[in-house]
């Protein structure tokens, strides 16, 4: 055993400096991240997309600068501590160093490369599915009630953190009712546990009840705009895709729980599997929502590979480990932006992978949607700064900065410090919560790729407009993003805005 976790801790070590070495220096930020640091500027119990627990982080984070050190650190931990857990898992069913290294590649050379190193809530969500999987785990190997009570925990904390915990929490419990363990329901410490969960999780409750559930808002418009353009057939040929190096070891975990004696104590895990599959399915939930539930498959396939090739077959783990390592460097420039945009660009249509780059737009472009949102924000602030800074010190006082999107805004304050832009604002996401209530403006610079319409009120109330700018970097998703400078506001619009604002805003307050 303590072999064994020498190896575990080693390859965890490699595993959370590997990133930092592998994502090449020009790439900055991605689109999400800026909206996720900035609600670490405005601590509260709930956001309009999300849960509290990684405002925390990103309170943390600003505090010492928001460099992309800060930024990427606490991602690359909680893919380490996922890690652990699942080479916990290979370790307490006796596996040994294959079944480790078989476990640790998908952390390495698969989707939880890139997972475990985006500041977004997917990285939280992963590993408190893992734990949530993990304690029960552990509960049915040691009939300890502690493992109840970490169950508990990490539901209510996962809950905090995105609420598609909801999701592993909810199939887990339909596994445990379908197997042996239904006994769990028997247990006092269980409904202690459901307790402690529901109290850890109420403070958020009770601001999305406080909001009107803006969570739903949010939900539907996923809905409208990206989730319903996927199908079933392909949700399910991604499941393979982006597992595709390690694809096998999970299919050989689904295997070892269903048809093994040593398995068959976790057999609650493939009706976990199965339900969560369906929920997603029906929900057309996109392909990488389902992550979280593969980190103790690869475990328990692991362990199933090392003990089926103990004795005979020996070559095959050969085979493995040349299959998984051989694709996994041939795609890990689909993974992590390992070069320039420019250099990648180049690569994917030598390679064919250009033919993978499906937006959300559905039409394929030159680079990944992750990887052209890490691009091109310094820039476009800099242009903002630029043309905000050559207004004379009257008028840039009374000179409101306004974007369409959260993105957009996010990334300007992120940078505005640098670029000397004042707080910028916009009525997207969470920001509409942080907008004022009073305004005092002469002039507005609108950041958007439309010029407004002419039924827009706002825009209609001065008396002069100048598109200043564009931004010119065709790689870039936000390219085309016009600067557009409105005058000398007539009397009207503080009234019209301010009322505008409050209309937005009682849609989420009680």
């Amino acid at each position: 055993m303590l072999k064994g976790n020498r190896l575990l801790y080693l390859l965890a070590f490699i595993k959370l400096i590997s990133p930092f070495i592998l994502q090449d220096s020009y790439y900055q930020p991605h689109r999400d991240e800026f909206l996720y640091l900035a609600e670490g500027h405005h601590m509260a119990w709930g956001y309009m997309e999300v849960p509290p627990v990684l405002s925390v982080f990103a309170w943390i984070t600003n505090f010492f600068g928001a460099t992309m050190f800060w930024i990427k650190i606490w991602p690359a931990l909680f893919g380490v501590f996922t890690f652990l857990l699942v080479g916990k898992t290979v370790l307490s069913l006796g596996g040994k160093a294959f079944a480790l290294i078989l476990t640790w590649l998908p952390f390495m050379i698969d989707g939880y490369m890139r997972l475990f190193f985006l500041f977004q809530p997917n990285f939280l969500e992963v590993f408190f599915w893992t734990l949530i999987g993990y304690s029960i785990v552990r509960y049915i190997q040691t009939e300890k009630v502690k493992w109840v009570y970490i169950f508990g925990i990490a539901v209510g904390l996962g809950m905090m953190s995105k609420y598609s915990v909801a999701f592993i929490t909810l199939s887990i419990l339909a596994g445990l009712l379908l197997t042996r363990h239904r006994k769990i329901f028997l247990n006092k410490h269980f409904y202690y546990a459901a307790l402690i969960a529901f109290f850890i999780f109420l403070p958020n409750l009770t601001w999305q009840y406080n909001h009107r559930f803006p969570v739903v808002a949010h939900m539907q418009e996923l809905q409208e705009e990206q989730l319903q353009f996927i199908s079933p057939i392909n949700f399910i040929a991604s499941q393979f895709l982006m597992n595709l190096p390690c694809v096998f070891t999970w299919v050989a975990g689904i295997l070892f729980v269903c048809f093994t004696e040593s398995g068959k104590a976790y057999r609650f895990y493939t009706w976990a599997y199965l339900f969560v599959i369906t929920l997603l399915i029906v929900l057309h939930g996109k392909d990488y929502y389902a992550l979280g539930i593969y980190p103790l498959l690869f475990a328990f396939g692991g362990v199933c590979l090392e003990q089926a090739t103990a004795f005979k077959w020996k070559w095959t783990r050969y085979a493995m480990l040349l299959f998984s390592v051989g694709l996994g460097l041939y795609i890990v420039p689909m993974i992590l932006p390992v070069a320039k945009p420019d250099e990648l660009a180049s690569y994917y249509e030598k390679t064919g992978f250009k033919k993978l780059n499906k937006w959300e737009d559905q039409q394929i472009h030159p680079l990944p949607q992750d990887f052209a949102d890490m691009i091109g924000w310094k820039e476009m602030a800099q242009q903002a700064g630029t043309i905000y800074n050559s207004l004379s010190p009257e008028e840039k006082s009374k000179t409101m900065v306004y974007c369409r999107g959260y993105f957009t805004a996010g990334a300007l304050n992120y940078y505005r410090k640098e670029v000397g832009l004042p707080e910028v604002y916009s009525d997207n996401a969470s920001f509409l919560l942080w907008m004022p209530d009073k305004y005092d403006i002469h002039n507005l610079l609108f950041v958007g790729h439309r010029i407004p319409d002419k039924d827009d009120i706002v825009f209609q109330q001065f008396e002069k407009m100048t598109v200043k700018d564009s931004v010119t970097m065709p790689l870039f998703r936000e390219t085309g993003t016009k600067f557009i400078l409105f005058e000398k506001a007539n009397d009207s619009l503080k009234a019209i805005i301010e009322k505008g604002v409050a209309g937005l805003k009682s849609r989420f307050i009680r």
